[in-house]
């Protein structure tokens, strides 16, 4: 059975996801829809693009993954479809995509297999869907259009190395309060501290209990990336840290 993931900001009060569901459907009824989530802020393209280069690889080879964060809808960004690491990937040619384009990734336009009437403002239900549902019966992606040599990509922030520091932001809060950063668990050991404003935190832990409730630590989370959190508590709030906040790291010593 072939399955389909859904990613975009449409929510859960409107119809739009139920249409793109339907869309597929009527082209193949025994796929496997499976939805990410309808709740990426409006038109943000750098989220999606984080959460879709993490998730993808949790599904089997074959899997369909239609990303709809689509600010551009009915402009001049391109609609397009692909293949990476043997996932196959349709949406919108706005950066979203970013993380998974290397040298050998060949970018197909979807000029075909789209709905008859096109909107102009849902290309998410009348060109993405129907496209992933022709993918999961079958149709080679070399069918659906021109190739696209130059995609539109996305500069996301990296860590930057300074002496003894290494400054970076933050990139993404969950909804427990937990601060990603962008600096990979590569780049630290054990024996640093991060500094936020007046506070220092020190130490790198491996579970949230490992310090009494209400104090803040540092861990690295499922993404393989340096986390800030509050055993118990919102780390955001209480750190008064929000999503492109600079943070700073530093190895110390005895």
């Amino acid at each position: 059975m072939k399955i389909i993931t859904l990613l975009t900001d449409l929510g859960y009060t409107d119809p739009f996801v139920g249409e793109m569901k339907g869309v597929i459907y009527k082209i193949n009824p025994e796929v496997k829809i499976v939805d990410i989530t309808h709740n990426i802020p409006m038109g943000d393209i750098e989220k999606a693009a984080f959460f879709l280069v993490h998730y993808y690889q949790y599904f089997p080879e074959g899997t369909i993954h239609i990303v709809v964060v689509d600010p551009g809808v009915g402009g001049k960004r391109a609609s397009i479809i692909f293949s990476s690491n043997g996932h196959y990937f349709v949406g919108p040619d706005n950066g979203v995509f970013s993380f998974l384009f290397t040298e050998k990734t060949t970018i197909h336009l979807i000029e075909k297999f789209t709905r008859e009437e096109i909107s102009d403002t849902f290309h998410g239900r009348d060109v993405f869907a129907p496209a992933a549902a022709w993918i999961s019966q079958g149709k080679d992606i070399q069918m659906f259009g021109k190739v696209l040599s130059e995609p539109v990509r996305i500069n996301f922030p990296k860590p930057v190395s300074q002496e003894d520091y290494i400054i970076g932001e933050v990139i993404y809060i969950d909804h427990f309060g937990n601060i990603t950063t962008n600096i990979p668990a590569s780049s630290i050991d054990t024996n640093i501290e991060l500094i936020v404003e007046s506070k220092t935190i020190r130490g790198l832990y491996t579970s949230y209990d490992s310090v009494p409730i209400g104090k803040p630590l540092l861990i690295i989370n499922s993404f393989g990336f340096l986390e800030v959190a509050v055993n118990s508590g919102n780390a955001s709030k209480i750190l008064g840290l929000t999503r492109h906040s600079p943070v700073k790291i530093r190895r110390f010593y005895g």
